[in-house]
């Protein structure tokens, strides 16, 4: 039986990779204290996606275990020795505001974390496949610079931009506001990167847009269309915060964003970095996924604008994946927003 290791395994990527690989007949270690309660309060509990997957699949170990804490890591590395396949670190603190109010804990969990787990993985595991969870955060506010058209309901760029397409790994990382949530996980990226080139790890940083699918704890200061659904529902209003709500995010579903996950531990590349997302396919401005739920369910809801934006928010973001499928090209979205949105709609009603 293959083994895998999972950070974050109750998270939405943790938790939708191990169900995956689970049902492909891995063994899978899941490691996740809950720090998102922690962090989000009650709404961001993942207790429930813990106990649904203990209950269901008796070949998932789980470890209420610190990935900030070498050596609660070490013991399961040592544990499992060279068995480990297949590693995918989805643990992180995933806010720009709550990185703002605590930098110390944000930079221990995302950068000192993902060497903690690096360096063990070199250490014991130097064969295995090791996936990251990167953010677009990296390039900062860079994408703002763009020279944008407004449209009645999202901010553009003309067709013959050179982005126009989505933004590819070739877009600038200095010179930027990046948030200090950007910053901890640039230190991430770049750790990943010098240890795939370095070391010879087959390592591999997927910077990805928004991601979702309804295992989402979503809350106010992160996942943006899932607490967008939850709020319109439950609460009947949402806070447009900066840019007119005209803001464009590309959105992949966690489903999707796995099985490129599993394209990559198939046949790994050399490549150390991969924009992934769902392109102008899927994506939406904050004022369309607005107008579709209400559309869809025929909710008014009551909108309040913040003129103020979030520090280093972008104000469009769109994922080029030209890159990695030309590397996979047998990897295919299925879900575009509208899809995804019904979805999450589904779930809460």
């Amino acid at each position: 039986m293959s083994l895998a290791l999972i950070t974050g395994s109750n998270g939405l990527v943790g938790s939708e990779m191990s169900i995956f690989l689970l049902n492909k007949g891995f063994e899978v270690i899941g490691v996740d204290n809950n720090e998102r309660m922690k962090l989000f309060g009650s709404q961001g509990d993942t207790t429930f996606v813990k106990t649904k997957i203990i209950k269901k699949f008796k070949n998932y170990k789980h470890f209420n275990f610190d990935i900030t804490n070498y050596n609660q890591m070490e013991y399961i590395f040592k544990k499992f020795k060279k068995k480990i396949k297949f590693i995918l670190h989805a643990a992180a603190q995933p806010s720009h505001d709550w990185a703002y109010q605590n930098i110390k804990r944000d930079f221990a969990i995302n950068s000192v974390g993902t060497l903690n787990m690096l360096q063990l993985t070199k250490n014991y595991n130097p064969r295995s496949v090791f996936i990251f969870t990167s953010t677009n955060k990296v390039y900062g506010d860079n994408p703002n610079n763009f020279k944008f058209i407004e449209k009645k309901f999202r901010w553009d760029l003309k067709k013959n931009h050179n982005y126009y397409n989505g933004i590819n790994e070739t877009l600038s990382i200095d010179n930027c506001t990046r948030s200090f949530f950007g910053v901890s996980k640039s230190y991430a990226d770049f750790i990943v990167q010098e240890f795939n080139k370095n070391y010879g790890l087959k390592a591999v940083n997927f910077r990805a847009g928004c991601i979702t699918g309804p295992n989402h704890s979503g809350v106010k200061m992160h996942g943006f269309l899932s607490f967008l659904v939850k709020s319109c529902i439950k609460k009947k209003e949402y806070e447009l915060i900066g840019y007119k709500g005209k803001q464009v995010r590309d959105n992949i579903h966690s489903n999707d964003l796995i099985k490129a996950f599993w394209s990559y531990y198939l046949k790994p590349s050399k490549e150390s970095i991969y924009n992934i997302g769902g392109g102008r396919f899927s994506s939406c401005s904050i004022l369309e996924a607005l107008n579709y739920v209400e559309n869809k369910t025929s909710i008014e809801v009551k909108r309040k604008l913040n003129k103020n934006n979030r520090i280093g928010d972008h104000k469009w973001y769109i994922s080029d994946i030209s890159k990695f499928l030309k590397d996979y090209p047998d990897f295919k979205l299925n879900y575009n927003t509208s899809r995804i949105l019904d979805e999450l709609i589904e779930s809460e009603q």
